[in-house]
């Protein structure tokens, strides 16, 4: 008689759980990017307001930012569709 944590056990040990999650991973890495990439955006928006003769320093720091955690977002996500659609 199959109990319902025998039958949750035998399916969380194929293959299918490991693809899931690196697409999970991928999906959190893309929204942790967009969270990230916002804050950068709002921080520079503030700075500016504070400092506005400061703005073109401000800017290109911000534009560097946000495409050094846009890189690593797209090789996260990049690889979690690796691994979970491959």
């Amino acid at each position: 008689m199959f109990t319902l944590g025998t039958i949750l056990l035998q399916a969380a040990s194929g293959v299918g759980t490991a693809k899931a999650g690196a697409v999970i991973g991928a999906g959190i890495a893309a929204l942790g990017a967009g969270v990230g990439i916002g804050r950068i955006g709002g921080s520079a928006l503030e700075s500016i307001a504070r400092q506005p003769e400061a703005k073109g320093d401000i800017v290109g720091n911000m534009i560097l930012a946000a495409a050094l955690v846009e890189g690593v977002a797209l090789g996260a996500v990049a690889l979690g569709f690796i691994v979970g659609l491959g």
